[in-house]
């Protein structure tokens, strides 16, 4: 059980970072649809589950020890395993250089100090927490997350409580909230796609560090289940406050910044630590990617990689997550297409470290 809850928790760490953690991205893909977008969050509570579980079966089955190993082997034709792996390579690091960004923003939001010193901060958090072994990054990831569930669940609970109108009256309100997706369904399912092509390459690293394959399969499950458990009640609570929320950047931070000013400098540090979360996932499995882990071309690899990002950062947070999200969302679809057929392909028989596919 200790495995599976590790496993678990360090998987909603990986996924979740600066645009959930602050609520926006909730906002935009459930809440912007008023109602009806709780049916989204339910479709990708569903999805989550059977994605984080595929994955990190995968990874065990397979012994990876990074993701270009595992889309080789299952993808059903070769162009369709390139697509996916140079999809992503591209999400790696464009992610990674949007959280670098967003620890930059909540510096200078909630702090009021210059941006650049949360970002230099991250960078700096990031690469020396990616010269620990792979167990010892698991651990790191999955022991901030607890901190946010029981945050998300206090500030839901609270938002509920406090309500001040009642869903069907606040309805139209969310409904005037901005979002470039077309309804909820397909909300849903972007959100789901684009969340899965962040997490997935550090996932089935992680699933490859576990060699009991039935405890890294129900570690995603539960991992996948609590993720969809999570948006659902940051949606409720987003939705039940969104005509006093809706014009910050950072909705779930503003409700608590109304419950208590400390604790909404309490909920900023977890907010950080979610995006550090996110940050090392990505950077760590770019690295993993190119150069065996643990090596000292490894270190060089991240370090290099992590000065470019730390440079690029500067182009803005907002900038980066409006280029970044609904394209990596959209791209993400072939991955899950690759997904899916793993789930029916995936080899059986005696586990082995694959060979590298160039």
């Amino acid at each position: 059980m200790k495995k599976i809850l590790k496993i678990g928790s360090a998987f909603i760490g990986i996924i979740v970072g600066a645009g959930f953690a602050s609520g926006q991205e909730v906002l935009q893909y459930f809440t912007s649809f008023g109602l009806i977008g709780t049916l989204g969050a339910i479709v990708a509570t569903a999805l989550f589950a059977y994605l984080g579980m595929t994955l990190t079966r995968l990874g065990s089955r397979l012994q990876t020890t990074s993701h270009k190993d595992a889309i080789y082997e299952v993808s059903f034709h070769p162009w369709l395993a390139l697509i996916v792996d140079y999809i992503i390579i591209f999400t790696l690091f464009g992610v990674g250089v949007v959280m670098v960004a967003g620890a930059g923003s909540i510096f200078d939001q909630q702090f009021g100090l210059p941006a650049f010193m949360g970002t230099l901060l991250m960078t700096i958090l990031v690469l020396l927490t990616a010269m620990l072994n792979v167990d010892r990054v698991v651990n790191v990831i999955g022991s901030i997350t607890p901190f946010l569930i029981i945050s998300v669940i206090i500030v839901s609970v609270y938002s509920l409580l406090t309500m001040d109108s009642t869903f069907a009256e606040l309805n139209p309100i969310a409904k005037e909230q901005t979002s470039t997706l077309p309804n909820w369904f397909i909300a849903g399912v972007n959100y789901v796609s684009f969340n899965i092509a962040v997490g997935a390459s550090m996932s089935l690293v992680m699933g490859g560090a576990e060699k009991d394959e039935r405890a890294a399969k129900l570690g995603g499950l539960v991992g996948g289940l609590g993720l969809g458990l999570l948006i659902v009640l940051s949606h409720l609570a987003i939705f039940s406050k969104v005509d006093v929320v809706a014009e910050y950047d950072m909705p779930m931070l503003q409700i608590v910044n109304e419950l208590s000013p400390f604790l909404g400098t309490f909920y900023s540090v977890i907010l950080f630590g979610m995006i550090f979360n996110t940050g090392i996932s990505m950077f760590f499995a770019f690295g993993a990617r190119f150069t065996e882990i643990g090596t000292s071309k490894f270190k060089l690899f991240i370090t290099i990689t992590l000065i470019i990002g730390f440079i690029a950062s500067f182009a803005g947070f907002t900038d980066l997550v409006a280029f970044f999200y609904p394209l990596i969302g959209y791209l993400g679809l072939f991955l899950i297409l690759a997904l899916v057929t793993a789930s029916f392909k995936m080899p059986t028989g005696k586990k082995n470290r694959l060979t590298d596919h160039e």
